[in-house]
């Protein structure tokens, strides 16, 4: 497997009407993520809330715990990032 750049899974990360998130929020939330090295998956779980509280959704922080677990397992993949928003966020 490769590494990608950020411009690559940004390319990747196809977006269109029904989605939620800009693809530069998502990449200012992955490199946040990346940034702080996912060492501690609590910090990773707040930041996912932070991210979506900013937007207007509510999230369980139970929910946000596992899917920064999830999202931390696979390296922070761009599509594994989103598929875990779009599970997180609650309209409020």
């Amino acid at each position: 497997m490769t590494a990608m750049t950020n411009e690559e899974m940004l390319m990747n990360a196809k977006m269109n009407d029904k989605d939620r998130f800009t693809v530069t929020e998502l990449a200012a939330l992955r490199n946040d993520l990346l940034q702080g090295g996912m060492i501690d998956s609590y910090e990773a779980a707040e930041l996912l809330q932070v991210f979506l509280m900013g937007r207007g959704y509510g999230v369980s922080p139970k929910a946000a715990l596992d899917a920064a677990g999830r999202v931390e397992m696979a390296g922070c993949a761009m599509p594994v990032l989103v598929h875990e928003l779009e599970n997180l966020a609650m309209v409020m």
